[in-house]
């Protein structure tokens, strides 16, 4: 094969019909959103009709959706918001979180704005819920809990309506960053009762550059950004029209094919499991990856026994293979510290073994998945002290 994409988790291939969908916006709604006039009222209407579709795809009210330019300015705001607006003075979270709300909210703690509290994470990289309950009931400190739906290299799922239930019951507020599973579930933000939630369109087969931020009627946000005052006040800057459009049409044929598509993926990634078992017995999946019930069905992240000079070069050498996959996020692309998640989770030992996150789409078919393994296996016995060992 010349080339197979599995980096679905750092960004999808947009479906042809979010690409008409935009094309047409373009030439049908140029108007500038906050002119008064003939062209201005169309591309502003068809702005707000999105707005109440993309609500309703996830059971919330329109007036709880601001467009923003992906995630990482939604998590901005959302924290920004909860701490200048809403009082926050203690922040609950992780130091696996994504980057947009990792380092933010050690931004604020540096500026003394904010506690920042990490809870403790198990072998497996999960937060320790019970400290969590020990934490609400410690303080009296108005408190945000924020912590990610669905880990971006490690895949973990949290149970994110018992965090809402916990953080209800101490009068503390929830935020999450889900990403990387709004368009990969079916999300009910009154049914999780959560808070504060982040999306961003390119994960799910729609445009980058833009993506909303979910705030529960009554918990509005306050602008970053100082300019004029486009959607609502909470967010400065002319709206991307069809970006916002082609995010709409996104998120409802994601949702239209969610049955069938993630029981596709689902398949795709018990197989590719069941064979790294079978043709690289020393695999170590990382996380709960490599467990289908507790971690999400569109990755899988794994350490591969590869001696150290290969171990260096992994990534390139896949690339020369025609596999397209990462170590982690791609907001670390180019570093060589490895994956901060893994690092935080794991000995030194372990991290030896060089992590990779392989993750899909409806896109990728089996015959790829056989290409990948194919070649994972000749990399694994790459190593001189294997019997079966192979020059690569």
């Amino acid at each position: 094969m010349n080339s197979v994409y599995f980096d679905n988790a750092a960004t999808t291939k947009m479906r042809k019909e979010v690409v008409a969908c935009m094309q047409e916006s373009m030439l049908e709604n140029f108007g500038n959103p906050s002119s008064s006039h003939t062209f201005g009222r169309k591309a502003k209407s068809a702005i707000e009709q999105s707005r109440k579709s993309i609500a309703q795809l996830i059971n919330a009210e329109a007036s709880e959706l601001i467009f923003t330019s992906g995630g990482t300015e939604a998590d901005n705001i959302i924290l920004k918001s909860a701490v200048q607006k809403h009082g926050i003075k203690r922040i609950i979270s992780t130091k696996i979180e994504h980057h947009a709300v990792l380092n933010t909210v050690l931004a604020l703690e540096a500026q003394k704005q904010v506690e920042f509290i990490a809870l403790n994470l198990d072998k497996n990289g999960n937060p320790d819920l019970h400290q969590l309950e020990l934490l609400l009931n410690q303080s009296s400190e108005k408190t945000l809990i924020s912590l990610m739906h669905i880990n971006n290299e490690i895949g973990n799922l949290l149970d994110l309506k018992k965090v809402c239930q916990l953080a209800h019951q101490h009068q503390a507020l929830v935020h999450s960053d889900s990403v990387q599973s709004i368009g990969h579930y079916a999300i009910d933000v009154k049914d999780l009762e959560v808070d504060f939630l982040a999306a961003s369109a390119h994960k799910f087969h729609g445009p980058k550059g833009v993506g909303f931020a979910y705030a529960k009627k009554g918990l509005g946000l306050k602008s970053m950004i100082l300019g004029g005052g486009q959607e609502k006040g909470s967010r400065a800057g002319t709206e991307n029209v069809h970006g916002i459009l082609g995010m709409e049409k996104a998120l409802e044929l994601s949702l239209k094919n969610l049955a069938t598509e993630s029981k596709y993926i689902l398949e795709l990634k018990s197989y590719f499991i069941e064979q790294l078992k079978k043709n690289v017995p020393e695999i170590l999946f990382n996380g709960e990856s490599g467990n289908l019930n507790r971690s999400t069905y569109t990755l899988v992240n794994f350490s591969l026994p590869v001696n150290e000079s290969l171990a260096a070069l992994l990534l390139f050498q896949l690339d020369l293979k025609g596999i397209a996959c990462s170590k982690g996020s791609a907001c670390q692309s180019g570093s060589n510290q490895g994956s901060f998640v893994l690092n935080e989770i794991y000995d030194e030992e372990r991290l030896k073994k060089p992590g990779l996150r392989f993750s899909f789409s409806k896109n990728n078919t089996k015959e790829e998945i056989d290409y990948a393994i194919k070649v994972l296996t000749e990399f694994s016995h790459s190593n001189p002290n294997t019997k079966n060992a192979v020059t690569v």
